[in-house]
């Protein structure tokens, strides 16, 4: 019989908020900004002699993953064949396959699968053939091509743990990691498989793809205000979560740890405006997550928003939740994180998912940072003030990205999902 749930047992994460579960989520629950100038980021389509503050971006801030030094993982041949997207990815892999345990006792080859969702795939590999073409006159990498596709990373996180079962990428702009994480849940709850790895990958700060997003003008030029009256736009994150998600049958019986169940999911379509959202598509994500997860509205104790803190991404999700809560929204706590951690692209779906996981461990909610003064087209509790105190027992984040496609996942705590 198909199990209703799937129990997340391994997490793992590299992130402007940390380089491990432990510190990622002590930021988050603590309040702590990680978004701040990124002057020391490396160019690779820069002379060296160019200073990027000549670049006349109108944006100078971002959340990059710092301090990762990836020659400490991977030995000099495997470094070379590897995008920084996957080398994130494959970092975060191997910390959630150990905390899951099944890097002692794995299940059999071809019942474990990965799905990993990017919105870019291989950006830096790219940046560097064009420096190579244009500035030195040499050729790419001979790896180009497979080092920047989008299952680059979801292949590798394969060759880490030795999956043979499904394993591809998801890509769907900022909606991708949800899109992985709520596949693998299907592909859980049908008896295919014994576990899945999944998740997100994103690097984010090429000279290219930043001169790109200055182009579309929706970058805050100080600072991300999700919700707030005031705000400029989003602050450009990256990095990686990965999760190990097991049937709940497996998970107990071997005594496993299990962090949260993911009981549900919903996943729409605007089918309609490539950057402009439509709050009717969100809300029907929304009702399907609730539907599936089997939860009521008053079962939801918090929603860890996609709150990109652009005008009318913001508005419209407040007026899908409004929609779908109603009165309850009134005291119903709704933050966004990417105030914290800014926005990880195709990540960003996994790495809000481990925000709310750690929220509900610590029976703390994460603010929203930056907040100035309440818009009055966001009417929500979102919680400007600092971290609160409130536990709660089951919790939604939604992923929403450009051409309307729509993400929300549904998690509870181990105790209260069987009552699905």
């Amino acid at each position: 019989m198909a199990q209703p749930w799937a129990d997340i047992t391994g997490l793992g994460v590299v992130s402007s908020g940390g380089l491990n579960v432990a510190d990622f989520s002590e930021g988050i629950v603590a309040g702590r900004s990680c978004i701040g100038a990124f002057s020391d980021v490396d160019w690779p389509l820069l002379p060296a002699s160019m200073d990027p503050a000549s670049l006349n971006l109108r944006f100078t801030r971002g959340a990059p993953v710092r301090g990762f030094d990836a020659g400490a993982y991977f030995d000099e041949r495997t470094l070379g064949g590897l995008d920084i997207f996957a080398r994130f990815a494959a970092v975060a892999a191997r910390q959630a396959w150990a905390s899951s345990g099944l890097d002692v006792e794995p299940p059999p080859p071809d019942r474990v699968g990965v799905i990993i969702g990017t919105a870019n795939g291989g950006l830096d590999v790219i940046d560097q053939g064009w420096r190579r073409v244009l500035l030195e006159g040499r050729k790419p990498f001979p790896l180009t091509i497979p080092m920047s596709m989008a299952n680059a990373a979801a292949s590798r996180v394969a060759r880490e743990i030795g999956a043979h079962g499904p394993v591809f990428a998801v890509s769907s702009a900022c909606a991708s990691a949800a899109h992985a994480i709520l596949l693998g849940l299907t592909f859980v709850r049908s008896g295919a498989v014994d576990a899945m790895v999944v998740g997100g990958a994103d690097s984010c700060f090429g000279f290219g793809y930043l001169r790109a997003w200055d182009s579309l003008r929706v970058v805050a030029p100080d600072i991300c205000r999700p919700f707030s009256k005031g705000r400029m736009g989003l602050t450009i994150g990256e990095g990686s979560a990965v999760f190990v998600i097991e049937a709940a049958g497996r998970a107990k019986a071997r005594g496993a740890r299990v962090a949260a169940r993911l009981i549900g999911g919903g996943m729409t379509s605007d089918a309609g405006d490539l950057t402009s959202p439509d709050p009717r598509g969100m809300a029907r994500a929304i009702q399907m997550a609730l539907s599936d997860g089997g939860l009521a509205p008053e079962d939801v104790g918090y929603i860890n928003a996609h709150g990109t803190g652009t005008v009318v991404n913001d508005r419209s999700e407040a007026a899908a939740i409004r929609d779908v809560f109603g009165p309850l929204a009134d005291r119903l706590p709704v933050s966004s994180t990417k105030s914290a951690v800014g926005h990880a692209m195709g990540a960003s779906g996994a790495l809000e998912l481990l925000a709310t996981i750690a929220a509900m461990e610590a029976g703390i909610v994460p603010p929203t940072l930056n907040y100035l003064e309440p818009d009055p087209a966001c009417q929500l509790d979102v919680v400007p003030e600092g971290p609160r105190r409130h536990p709660f027992r089951a919790a939604l984040s939604n992923s929403f990205a450009f051409g309307g496609l729509n993400v929300t996942l549904a998690i509870a705590q181990p105790a209260e999902a069987g009552r699905s």
